[in-house]
C-alpha cells in the first residue's frame, strides 16, 4: 500500500511538469498544441513590442522550452558532480539577479521563471530594455539576442565581438526569428 502511495504521488508530480512541444521547429504546432502560449506571447509582445518569432526564437536557444531547463553542473574529479556554472534557469534562462531585477522593475511579483507566460515576459522586458538602453532596434533578433546572451553591460562594451560562437548562435536565433515568421504568417491559430 505504501509503495502505490509513493508511486501515486511521483505520478502526480511527474503529470504536473510541463512538457516540451512535441515539434519545436515550428512555431505554429507549438502553438496548436500549447493553445495558451500563443495568447501568453501575444501578451508579452503586445506589452514589450517584441515580435512573437523573435520571444520564441530566443526562448528556443535558451531551453527549447523545457520549463526546468538549468546548465549542465560540473564534475568535481570527474565524477562527482558539483555546482552548476550559473543559475540561469527555466524557460528563458534568467539568472537570479536579473530575474529579480525583472520582478521589481516589471511589477511581477510572484512571476516563475518555470511559467511560460512569465519567460515570454521576461524575454519581452529584457528586449525592450536593450532597446530603450543600447538603442538596438525591436526588430533585430540577432542584436537582441546579443545583449541578452552577454548582458546589457558586455554588450555595451562588445564582448560577443571576440566570441566567434556567440556570434554565430546569435545568427541561429536571428534565422529562426525568421523562420518563425515565416510560419506564422502560413497557419491559422485559433
Amino acid at each position: 500500500m505504501k509503495k502505490l502511495l509513493i508511486l501515486s504521488v511521483l505520478l502526480m508530480l511527474v503529470g504536473c511538469a510541463e512538457l516540451p512541444p512535441k515539434n519545436a521547429d515550428n512555431v505554429c504546432a507549438i502553438f496548436q498544441e500549447k493553445t495558451q502560449w500563443h495568447e501568453d506571447a501575444q501578451q508579452a509582445s503586445q506589452r514589450w513590442r517584441v515580435s512573437i518569432p523573435i520571444l520564441m526564437a530566443i526562448m528556443y536557444q535558451e531551453s527549447h522550452f523545457v520549463a526546468d531547463a538549468q546548465p549542465p553542473r560540473t564534475w568535481l574529479l570527474g565524477f562527482i558532480p558539483w555546482f552548476r556554472p550559473s543559475s540561469a534557469f527555466g524557460y528563458a534562462q534568467a539568472i537570479d539577479s536579473t530575474w529579480d531585477n525583472y520582478l521589481d522593475s516589471a511589477g511581477s511579483f510572484g512571476a516563475d521563471r518555470d511559467d511560460f507566460a512569465d519567460a515570454a515576459d521576461f524575454i519581452g522586458w529584457y528586449n525592450h530594455n536593450s532597446h530603450t538602453q543600447l538603442g538596438i532596434p525591436l526588430q533585430n533578433a540577432k542584436l537582441l539576442y546579443l545583449a541578452y546572451y552577454e548582458g546589457l553591460d558586455g554588450y555595451a562594451r562588445k564582448h560577443y565581438l571576440k566570441k566567434a560562437d556567440i556570434q554565430k548562435t546569435a545568427d541561429k536565433v536571428a534565422s529562426r526569428a525568421q523562420l518563425f515568421q515565416k510560419q506564422l504568417n502560413q497557419c491559422q491559430i485559433n
